[in-house]
């Protein structure tokens, strides 16, 4: 497999002495780079007639990869490494998320207002009026991020306490690209019983329910129940998030090669959450020919082990996945690392579309199937086409909570990614920009203002 490419998500800081005469900085920096490791900032942290220490800032592929380079380093002649940081340890230390307040308590009588006797008077107002919650507290613009911890990222089942760091960083993701105020909700259980339960105790805090890495078939249960019996919108972000992405960059992507959605063959693998949404998806945006994959191949109708969810794409054909890549327009991976090879992308129509987003190793790497591809997309954000669900999530519940929608409907789906796709200009839609960067300022926006015009035509928007 191609190495990966060194990014800031595998980023440290190597502090270093040298004795303070011309190019022993050099023998660093070229041990550094002969391995691959890619350079930043390098500081001047003391200096001496004797001596110099300095900070480097390092980007590596992997763990392996930044222990490897450190050990070079170590490894040179009279150069002493002091310290190594990881960045990215560094940066989670103490949390990512704070609260504060809105309101600045300057004396007895802001005191009075905020909280007793003065706040007795809003607890009546609600009483009388409920409606008057989203007026008069947080709930209109907060959103609850749930988990059981049961399926982090691609790491697998670790558990409440080990997804909370996800959970953070989806709240900052709120915050920084919707301007919404989202706590994480870790729960310790995984019963889907338990976890409706407790949802819906906690709901009169929220005005929206992001529900995140639970596992499938679990996940399908738990989004449909509380959708329900919750009157505020629930949305599982694994699921609809990647779906709504996904289709915005396929929009793009069938332009460039000049085929409508109807008549392409799409191969889909993995088949839990993301895959059977986007799926789902397809289908509403007018897609015929869905073929599904899991880690036994294609989802057919002849097998016995599928899933209530897995049976609504079951087809005639079986087949592995190479069977079912051949002659495809479009392949769209949402599984493990490396499980397609060039020979099968090779085995593809004309034009082949290729999202391998698996992350952080994807199903093939672009550096192998270069020439083979009209269009290819990842996950990853150290290439073209990074298919991110943060252009999709914060827009959705910004526009959810401003029009007060009660729940979430396929249509706001379909106009939310219609919305992200059309960001992308006809004269700068290419083969490496079919997707606007997560940094494009218009896209929650854009997706807010989508999702609002679709609950009002679908009757679910409240004001």
């Amino acid at each position: 497999m191609t190495d990966l490419t060194p990014n800031s998500s595998f980023s440290l800081t190597i502090r270093f002495q040298v004795p303070n005469r011309p190019g022993m900085l050099a023998s660093v920096t070229q041990a550094i780079s002969t391995l691959g490791g890619s350079m930043g900032q390098i500081d001047l942290i003391e200096q001496t007639r004797q001596i110099s220490v300095r900070d480097i800032t390092v980007d590596a592929a992997s763990t392996e990869h930044a222990e490897t380079i450190v050990n070079a380093v170590k490894a040179l002649p009279e150069i002493k490494v002091l310290e190594v940081y990881d960045r990215t340890f560094t940066l989670h230390r103490g949390g990512k998320i704070s609260v504060e307040s809105r309101i600045p308590l300057r004396g007895q009588a802001d005191l009075a207002m905020a909280y007793t006797p003065g706040v007795g008077r809003i607890c009546t107002a609600i009483a009388q009026n409920p409606d008057e919650v989203y007026n008069l507290t947080i709930k209109q613009n907060t959103v609850a991020i749930v988990t059981d911890g049961s399926a982090v990222l691609g790491l697998g089942n670790l558990g409440p306490e080990a997804a909370l760091p996800v959970m953070e960083g989806k709240a900052m993701l709120f915050k920084e690209f919707g301007g919404l105020d989202a706590f994480p909700i870790c729960l310790a259980t995984q019963d889907v019983d338990e976890i409706v339960k407790t949802v819906k105790y906690i709901a009169p805090v929220f005005g929206g329910v992001n529900l995140e890495d639970i596992a499938a078939p679990r996940c399908f249960e738990i989004e449909a129940r509380l959708q329900r019996e919750l009157t505020i919108p629930v949305f599982h972000d694994d699921q609809h998030g990647t779906a709504i992405v996904t289709l915005a960059a396929l929009f793009n992507a069938l332009k460039l090669v000049h085929k409508s959605i109807a008549e392409v063959r799409i191969v889909i693998n993995g088949a839990g959450a993301a895959g059977v949404a986007i799926a789902r998806l397809l289908r509403k945006a007018g897609a015929e020919s869905i073929c599904l994959c899991d880690s036994r191949g294609i989802l057919c109708t002849s097998r016995p082990d599928l899933t209530e969810q897995k049976r609504e794409f079951a087809i005639e054909q079986a087949g592995t996945l190479a069977d079912a890549m051949k002659e495809s327009d479009v392949f769209l991976g949402v599984s493990a690392p490396g499980v397609v090879t060039p020979e099968m992308v090779r085995s593809m129509a004309n034009n082949p579309i290729v999202f391998a987003m698996a992350n952080p190793i994807p199903e093939i790497q672009p550096e192998l199937i270069a020439e083979d591809v009209a269009v290819m997309a990842t996950g990853r954000s150290d290439y073209p086409n990074q298919i991110n669900n943060v252009l999709a999530f914060p827009g959705i519940f910004r526009g959810a909570l401003d029009c007060r929608a009660s729940s979430l409907t396929t249509s706001m789906y379909l106009e939310a990614a219609q919305a992200i796709a059309s960001l992308i200009k006809p004269t700068d839609l290419d083969r490496e920009h079919i997707i606007p960067s997560v940094f494009d300022e218009r896209v929650a926006t854009a997706v807010s203002a989508a999702v609002q015009r679709s609950a009002r035509q679908d009757g679910v928007a409240r004001h």
